[in-house]
């Protein structure tokens, strides 16, 4: 264990705790939006290039795709909550062995995901009911990111773990860099531009992989330049040999984390399966609204991650007495940050609609259904943090437990049942009260039960 000065991105006592939570929140809110607008401009490209086949090829494969990155989310997840404790209490060392088994463990998943996944690519897709007429192409554009699973989980867990240390920074570089060569790969490739060969539909699956190989490249050379701790050196490729305490310490965090994503994911298919029964001029104004609150939420989401670190990072150096005050910070910080956004959403409402939507008839039902949810973020907000804070120590059980009761058992039945009494405005109502009933919840279990428990740093 290093006596080394306090660590960087680590709160410090002079520092105030908006102004570490501003300095963190910035790079990872861009990282954010750098993420879905990558995403949104390649799909453009499969679309108006290559045609609705095509883009129904690539969405075929999505299921797959979010599943696996489930778990890795939720390892990051893990980890980067035992690498922040391990940080704010200068452990060095602790922090390197957290990360190279959890590399070690998403390389082990990657490639079980691309010798049985790339064997069994069609008969996969054909499992999912993927339709015929796209099964070739859907299944070229699959094998090659199964394929790549291993490189693109290592990239995924790498920036999430330089979270747990306080960088936020080479995240954001580091996918500026894979965004970038993806967006000018992707159409290049589909056209053949500078004697490159005519790859079609499969041209957004190897932009996207030679685009994380070159940037996680990139983003190891600034981590030994700039000598972070985790680094990648021989004390990191030692680590890799996987501890099983460390990783089963990891998966208690990490899991539970993985398995709320997969019943989110659920529940949206529940609720889009219900909006499609209203017609398609329902389904058009669900994808509408769903883009412009994803803007909205992402606030929301990157406060909570940093409370969960910088909470994680106090525990680590002896200093719990702090995490009443993060909790604070981060539910006023989302009060500001996404209610400023929620109030912009409600200003420019048709406006926002109108960038999605031609109709006039659709931009009215899409604006009144935006009208009906959209407060409810700033819920969302509040109840994420709370939940946040409490995953810093190592209590994700009991809080994820209340997030997935909430889905399940509160935003699927209540959409449900208002949508036979008030047709599909009762469909978005089911949001407000899933979010309400988790605030409700986490809270009363965060005052009543975890501020009484005795918090110390995960050995």
């Amino acid at each position: 264990m290093s006596s080394a000065a306090p660590p960087r991105g680590a709160p410090a006592p002079d520092a105030p705790l908006w102004a570490v939570f501003a300095r963190f929140l910035g790079p990872m809110l861009l990282s954010n939006i750098l993420q879905s607008l990558s995403g949104t401009l390649n799909n453009v490209y499969i679309g108006q290039m290559l045609g609705v086949r095509s883009m129904a090829a690539v969405a075929g494969f999505f299921p797959v795709l979010f599943f696996l990155i489930s778990f890795s989310i939720g390892l990051g997840a893990g980890a980067s909550v035992l690498i922040g404790q391990a940080w704010g209490a200068r452990d060095t060392a602790r922090a390197k062995a957290v990360a190279g088994t959890t590399l070690g463990a998403g390389i082990a998943l990657g490639l079980f995901a691309a010798v049985f996944g790339g064997t069994l690519t069609r008969p996969l897709l054909v499992a999912l009911g993927t339709p015929a007429d796209i099964l070739p192409e859907a299944t070229a554009y699959a094998r090659i990111m199964l394929i790549a699973m291993p490189g693109l989980f290592v990239f995924l867990l790498a920036t999430a773990m330089l979270r747990g240390v306080g960088d936020t920074v080479t995240p954001l570089l580091t996918l500026g860099i894979s965004s970038g060569v993806g967006l000018l790969l992707t159409p290049a490739l589909i056209r053949g531009w500078g004697g490159l060969p005519q790859l079609g539909v499969t041209s957004a699956a190897w932009a996207t992989v030679l685009g994380f190989l070159l940037s996680t490249a990139w983003m190891a050379w600034r981590l030994r330049r700039r000598r972070s701790p985790l680094a990648p050196d021989a004390e990191l490729l030692r680590h890799m040999r996987i501890d099983p305490r460390i990783l089963k310490q990891v998966l208690r965090i990490g899991i539970p984390t993985g398995v709320q994503m997969v019943t989110i994911a659920l529940a949206e298919v529940a609720l889009l399966w219900m909006v499609n029964g209203f017609g398609s001029e329902a389904t058009a104004a669900y994808g509408a609204v769903n883009q412009v609150v994803a803007y909205v939420q992402f606030p929301a989401i990157s406060i909570a991650i940093t409370a969960s670190v910088l909470g994680a990072q106090s525990i680590g150096a002896g200093r719990p007495e702090r995490l009443g005050a993060i909790t604070r910070t981060g539910l006023w910080m989302n009060l500001v940050l996404t209610g400023s956004l929620v109030l912009l959403g409600y200003l420019f409402s048709r406006r926002l609609m109108g960038f999605f939507i031609t109709s006039p008839q659709v931009i009215d039902l899409a604006q009144g259904l935006l009208h009906i949810m959209l407060w409810s973020s700033i819920i969302f907000g509040m109840a994420s943090v709370v939940a946040g804070v409490m995953r810093a120590s190592g209590t994700v059980l009991v809080p994820t437990g209340i997030a997935i009761f909430c889905i399940a058992a509160v935003e699927v039945p209540v959409a449900w049942v208002l949508s036979r009494h008030m047709g599909v405005d009762g469909i978005w109502i089911g949001y407000p009260a899933a979010f309400t009933a988790m605030l409700v919840l986490q809270s009363a279990y965060y005052r009543l039960v975890w501020r009484k428990k005795r918090l110390k740093r995960i050995a």
